[in-house]
């Protein structure tokens, strides 16, 4: 809220005697601290209720107020604002009557509201008051699943297709009221539900997240999270078990974390499922991981890469032997790149194994070991182990240790082509973070190929491309899809010199510049040029340049 606005509403609040001075500088206080609106943060510290807050603003604008949790919505007009702008303005279009959308709002003073709305909708906009509260209610009842009853969730969901879970369940397991109430039909159509809307909204994570009083479902769609919807406190423990037994956890077991996996069968195609259960103050937070193998097979071109960065790779790839390493942050792409580069392998007359914690995907023709360090397998003794199984290829999921580091390079100068990731911002600082390790400079030299950092921005949705508010295909939020950013590092025989001497890596770097490398941000500013992304994107994917 704009000083002027603040201004005004305390003038109205003193006028009404509904605050003192005292209680304006204390909420303005809180709001320096904590922002939001002067009115939220006077309903917040219990200065002012939100009924009489409403009502003192109707009198004095002449603006009717109404319930709107009595108020029946009509839902196919309140779509026409879409819901970022709906939870921004915490605005909802109640009805329409002729070329006039009347919109339930919380604060009138905002006078920018009805001329973005009249621009926006092309109507005109007719005033009407309700409370914060009521109207988030209602945003989230009409945009999401919101709080919903169960019964309700079900009864949707009946036409929502099919899904059938079939990977291995776990088939003996303490009987418990929860297990039992967990394999009842309702129970098992919400666990579906939230399974088949992740899969609608391609959300690569489903976290299920218990609260004080209700449980909290969250989608991760395109790198960020979005509300999905509530479940009620009572439902909690049967929905808990329903995804314990289908990942194959001990129902019993509530104070250690476990993991599981499960495959589904739905949209005609099967997905796997990593589950994590975390022990929370208020029951297990579960977080699903979904993993679609059909994006292993679309190819390194679908997943972004341009040119320059593709041809490298390809070239890299048909080397019989050498290492190939990705760098980034967690949630960067890595994992999905180098099993796109698998797949390109995986061929018969190849053998190829990997060492991963966990197993991400699993995929028919290449052998994976899990690593498992409470019996003593780890990354090292692991690949230890397989090289005695004369493997062609070797994926390593990360190089942590400079033991992994020292076997997956010798084996990369003994026949094999080992692919791998490390933890670095850029591609050539992944050379300094190996002779951290100990590694040896006359052996990164030897056995380094090409050093790929990655990062994700998000692609700009196809459907309302330059409008910028969003529509209901990338849920409102003006994004569908990612693309990959990267910066290709090719260790030519120069690059070899320069390790071995131990030059420096913004040298290696301005070399490499010199050679055609496109940097992270050079990238990522080429796919902003093409349209594929937008400024904010690239100024958040390469922050750290």
């Amino acid at each position: 809220m704009a000083k002027p606005a603040q201004d005004k509403l305390s003038q109205i609040l003193i006028k009404n005697k509904l605050v003192t001075e005292k209680d304006l500088k204390q909420a303005r206080d809180k709001q320096a601290k904590q922002g939001g609106s002067l009115g939220e943060v006077l309903v917040k510290e219990g200065l002012i209720t939100e009924k009489d807050l409403m009502s003192v603003l109707s009198t004095t604008f002449n603006i009717p107020a109404i319930n709107l949790s009595k108020y029946k919505i009509e839902e196919d007009c309140v779509k026409i604002i879409p819901e970022k702008m709906a939870r921004q303005y915490r605005i909802i279009a109640i009805c329409r009557l002729g070329s006039t959308l009347v919109v339930a709002m919380a604060d009138p003073l905002n006078v920018f509201v009805v001329d973005d709305l009249k621009m926006l909708t092309k109507f005109n906009i007719e005033q009407v008051l309700s409370t914060e509260t009521e109207i988030f209610q209602a945003i989230d009842k009409i945009y999401g699943t919101g709080d919903k009853a169960l019964s309700d969730i079900v009864k949707e969901s009946e036409d929502g297709g099919d899904l059938e879970v079939v990977g291995a369940i776990k088939e003996e397991f303490d009987i418990s009221n929860a297990a039992i109430e967990g394999e009842t039909p309702p129970i098992v159509k919400m666990v579906d539900l939230i399974l088949l809307e992740a899969l609608k909204k391609r959300a690569s994570d489903v976290h299920i997240e218990p609260g004080e009083s209700d449980v909290r479902v969250r989608y991760r769609i395109d790198g960020n999270l979005q509300d999905a919807l509530v479940i009620p406190k009572k439902n909690q423990n049967a929905v808990l078990a329903r995804l314990k037994i289908m990942s194959g956890m001990d129902i019993t077991e509530s104070r250690l974390p476990q993991d599981g996996r499960f495959k589904i069968r739905a949209q005609k195609k099967e997905v796997d499922f990593r589950v994590s259960a975390l022990p929370t103050s208020f029951g297990a937070k579960m977080v699903l991981r979904a993993l679609d193998k059909s994006n292993l097979s679309i190819g390194l071109d679908k997943l972004g890469f341009s040119k320059y960065a593709l041809t490298r790779f390809n070239d890299a790839v048909k080397k019989p032997f050498g290492m190939i390493l990705v760098t980034g942050p967690t949630g960067s792409g890595k994992s999905t790149t180098l099993y796109s580069v698998l797949n390109q392998l995986n061929t018969p007359e190849r053998s190829i194994i990997t060492v991963e914690d966990p197993v991400e995907y699993q995929v028919e023709g290449i052998t994976q070991i899990q690593v498992n360090p409470d019996i003593g397998l780890s990354f090292a003794s692991g690949l230890r182990s397989l090289l005695r199984q004369s493997p062609d290829v070797i994926m390593v999921g990360e190089i942590r240790d400079s033991e992994t580091a020292d076997i997956a390079i010798k084996a990369s100068l003994t026949g094999q082509l080992v692919l791998s990731t490390l933890h670095t911002n850029d591609a050539p600082t992944a050379v300094s973070r190996l002779m951290d390790m100990g590694v040896e400079p006359f052996l990164i030299a030897s056995s380094v190929i090409l050093v790929a950092a990655q990062r994700l921005c998000r692609v700009v949705c196809p459907v309302c491309k330059g409008k910028g508010d969003g529509c209901s295909r990338c849920s409102s939020t003006g994004y569908r899809g990612r693309r990959a950013v990267l910066e290709v590092l090719t260790v030519d025989d120069k690059v070899r010199e320069m390790i071995i001497t131990r030059t420096s890596t913004d040298e290696i770097r301005d070399y490499a510049i010199s050679k055609g490398m496109k940097t992270l941000r050079e990238d990522a500013m080429q796919k902003y040029k093409d349209g594929v992304t937008t400024m904010e994107e690239v100024a958040r994917v390469t922050s750290e340049e």
